[in-house]
């Protein structure tokens, strides 16, 4: 299966089929091996159009707010779990309507909402933080010096947790198994005594265990050995690790202007579409480009906002671009149109899916009411 970038519209993201089932039975050889769980967390990857596919393999989702539960209610229609910083009085009673699973931030907001969730049969659970930090980006950082997720060792408190099924940490983002060993230490170093009264335990998310190069051994066994050593239920709920690596944005060149460098202007925007690339940063990989000066033709790429740094990146061609070429911008389905906006009043790219049998699929366009319906 190749994909035929001449036949997608741009700007577009388009998801290939076949790499989204080859991540989806790597995760299902994880959860018979390890005898653990893995759920989708939306917040990384939510493009429902899938979830037929995706959940022929996961045990549901994981929610971050009322919406995301409804989402996973309504369209994958399995275990539901949820997890936020707070919850509001005004969007709890639908929560409860809708979660198998609820994870509280704090010992505050289980006292506040705890007998509430335990009567709707909803089982419960307490966030911690294990203080390790294997993310050196303090933005993605669960468990930074000031955080506030999840409750420290100081915090904790043993003597509230009647009713309570299950302990929750995330302390990783795009880690290998190696950074879950290091902090699965860490959590039973601070919290151990408690786990053997649970009934599950949520590892988070953050394990990029489709990556190219991760120990999935390892990962395995760390999750069998402690579902044994503890007779607990162990979830896992990657997010960014079920859509890694199946397909990029395809974008346009609209324009090429000339100021101490060629830069090249794209029917896409690195602020509205690809966040990450401002916020992390990082510099997405385009087809057939190197880094600057390694190929003849070097060219900034930017965004089609007003915005002065909706930059890509620089980037070197073997050619010279032209006006109406297309651009590639890999790996562009996790974490992209989950946080895109209508900034600037720039559409959205659309959503496409290229099937299995070489077909594409144009599963959504994006225009004028979704930026207004935005506003008021």
């Amino acid at each position: 299966m190749t994909l035929d970038i001449s036949r997608i519209p741009t700007p577009c993201y388009v998801l290939e089929e076949e790499k989204l089932r080859a991540n989806l039975n790597l995760m299902e050889q994880v959860q018979q091996a390890s005898g653990g769980k893995i759920i989708l967390a939306l917040k990384g990857y939510a493009m429902w159009s899938t979830f037929p596919i995706i959940r022929e393999v996961l045990h549901g989702c994981t929610a971050s707010s009322l919406n995301e539960a409804r989402l996973a209610a309504e369209e994958f229609g399995k275990e539901v779990h949820v997890y936020a910083p707070a919850y509001t009085d005004a969007e709890f009673p639908e929560i409860l309507k809708l979660a198998h699973h609820i994870t509280f931030n704090s010992f505050n907001q289980w006292a506040k909402f705890g007998q509430r969730a335990l009567a709707a049969g909803v089982s419960c659970a307490i966030r911690v933080n294990p203080q390790v930090s294997e993310v050196a980006v303090d933005m993605y950082n669960p468990c930074g010096s000031t955080s506030r997720l999840g409750v420290t060792p100081e915090e904790f408190q043993p003597e509230a947790l009647e009713g309570i099924e299950g302990l929750h940490f995330h302390a990783l983002c795009e880690c290998g198994a190696e950074s879950l060993e290091r902090t699965l230490a860490a959590f039973e170093q601070h919290f151990g005594q408690w786990i053997p009264q649970m009934k599950w335990i949520n590892f988070g998310g953050g394990h990029l265990m489709t990556r190219e190069g991760y120990d999935l051994e390892l990962l395995i066994r760390l999750v069998k050995e402690f579902r044994e050593r503890y007779d607990v239920e162990v979830y896992l709920e990657p997010g960014g690790a079920v859509g890694w690596q199946t397909g990029p944005l395809v974008a346009s060149v609209l324009d090429i202007v000339h100021n101490n460098m060629d830069i090249a202007i794209l029917d896409t925007s690195a602020a509205a579409h690809m966040p990450d690339v401002l916020e992390m940063p990082y510099r997405p990989k385009v087809r057939h480009a190197g880094e600057p000066g390694e190929k003849p033709f070097t060219y900034r790429l930017g965004g089609n906002t007003c915005l002065a740094g909706d930059v890509i990146g620089d980037y070197a061609f073997d050619k010279p671009l032209q006006t109406g070429d297309k651009i590639v911008l890999e790996d562009m389905i996790h974490y992209t149109f989950v946080k895109n906006t209508t900034f600037n009043g720039v559409n959205l790219p659309s959503l496409a899916i290229w099937t299995a049998n070489d077909q594409l699929r144009m599963i959504r366009t994006f225009g004028y009411q979704e930026f207004k319906n935005r506003l008021s």
